[in-house]
């Protein structure tokens, strides 16, 4: 079964290529097989906007349905955190979500979800992936239902949002769903919940091939909305959802990029100051800027591999406030232990509401309050075959500065004073990423171009 292999978050491959019908089929089957050993009856599917991925869902459905499971199908597109929460709301065993995320339209994908409604867990992968290759027995009973979950999602969310707060938005929030499966949502829970917010939205039609661009939420893929934003003015910020709205981004007035890492620390600072405790749990590759937040918050602050499984690990241990990773998945309190784009958009208006400051006035004070400076970027090499992470074991200096020290949590992390370098192979594609934080754009830019040098 080599050609089928799971990995940061769930098994990628090109469609047709790698993607087909036969290959999802052998991971539909290994799934049943792991929900019919566990004794396991009820599993809801979704998929987002990428080619053919109602066809690939409608099929992983009968095979859910013929192992005699209760299967609960997204009637359209869906966001990844809707179909979780659907998880939990239907007292399901798991989910499948057809997607490829962030990834390029040629890719699809299969996220699997547990039955509190998050990412996989390690453990759980190793489970299904044990049984590639072994056919679930036929079981009477199975059905396909029509999945409805919308007003129950949005009734979650004013649970989990000041609502008062948001009716006094003092601006105009833009939402960039990049064709994925986040359009509407936003627009929709603000109409659902009475809201006067004005909401414009880009790109909200699904599509396929994303506009011509990743549905990622970086710059080189916003080259509309950095346009559309140039001229606002602050408050008014635009929110940017990736392929399956799991992910959030952000654009100021401006058009100014705001970073996943500088949402974090904003919405960090923001659930705190709501009055909620807890620990912090932040991915190897994010900000020193959120653990020194933590640190002056009075929060334990811990580091985890990339991938948003483990956080996920350390929600279900319970007390987590937040987590994230540098990608723009981040997972909040009180809600279900997965990342939430749509969510984490809606809280970013919350602290802008509440504050009356714009999101970059916020992340300023959180400079001064730490006493960092923040400035990042990444660079993301595509490579013929893998690239040795042996080379980077023997540190060198980079743009005058001297390593300090090496970390190996995931990938191979060299400190200097004031920055850090991390090369790290992808987990789903045939990429080999540096990651580059310091005090000034100049300095990242002048690290990462060394750094490109020695690989």
């Amino acid at each position: 079964m080599s050609d089928i292999r799971f990995g940061t978050d769930g098994w990628r491959g090109v469609i047709a290529r790698d993607f087909t019908f036969q290959n999802l089929i052998k991971v539909a089957e290994a799934y049943a097989k792991h929900l019919q050993d566990q004794g396991k009856a009820k599993v809801a599917v979704g998929y987002d906007t990428r080619f053919m991925a109602d066809r690939f869902a409608e099929e992983a459905a009968q095979v859910l349905a013929k192992a005699g499971l209760e299967v609960h199908l997204s009637p359209g597109p869906l966001p990844t955190p809707v179909l979780s929460f659907a998880v939990v709301h239907l007292g399901a065993d798991g989910g499948l979500m057809l997607t490829a995320s962030h990834n390029p339209p040629e890719y699809l994908g299969v996220k699997i979800k547990g039955p509190y409604g998050g990412s996989a867990t390690p453990e759980m992968v190793k489970e299904v992936e044990a049984r590639l290759g072994q056919k679930p027995e036929e079981r009477p009973g199975g059905r396909v239902l029509k999945l409805s979950v919308r007003e129950a999602y949005y009734e979650k969310l004013k649970t989990l949002l000041d609502l008062e707060a948001l009716k006094a938005f003092p601006g105009v929030l833009y939402h960039d769903a990049m064709g994925g499966a986040g359009g509407g949502w936003i627009a929709g829970f603000v109409r659902y919940a009475g809201l006067p917010l004005q909401v414009r939205e880009l790109h909200n039609v699904p599509h396929p091939l994303f506009y011509g661009v990743n549905p990622e939420p970086l710059p080189k893929n916003l080259g509309t909305l950095l346009a559309v934003m140039k001229p606002e003015e602050p408050p008014t910020f635009a929110a940017v959802t990736d392929g399956d709205a799991d992910r959030v981004g952000a654009v100021l007035a401006g058009g100014r990029f705001f970073n996943s890492h500088q949402i974090f620390a904003v919405l960090l600072k923001h659930l705190h100051g709501k009055g909620l405790r807890g620990r912090v749990v932040k991915t190897f590759s994010v900000s020193r800027v959120v653990d020194r937040l933590g640190e002056v918050l009075g929060l334990e602050v811990l580091t985890t591999p990339v991938g948003f499984k483990y956080i996920t690990e350390e929600f279900l241990k319970g007390g987590v406030l937040i987590g994230g990773e540098e990608s723009g998945g981040i997972g909040v309190a009180g809600h279900i232990p997965e990342r939430d784009g749509v969510l984490n958009s809606l809280l970013l208006a919350e602290a802008v509401a509440k504050t009356g400051k714009d999101l970059g006035t916020l992340f300023r004070e959180i400079e001064e309050e730490t006493g960092l400076r923040h400035a990042y970027d990444r660079l993301d090499l595509h490579l013929e075959r893998p690239v040795s992470l042996d080379r980077f074991r023997e540190p060198r200096p980079m743009a005058g500065l001297e390593v300090e020290r090496v970390e190996e949590l995931d990938g191979i992390k060299w400190h200097f004073k004031g920055a850090w370098v991390l090369f790290r192979p992808s987990g789903t594609e045939p990429v080999l990423r540096i990651y580059c934080e310091a005090e000034t754009p100049e300095l990242v830019a002048r690290i990462l171009e060394e750094a490109k040098g020695l690989v």
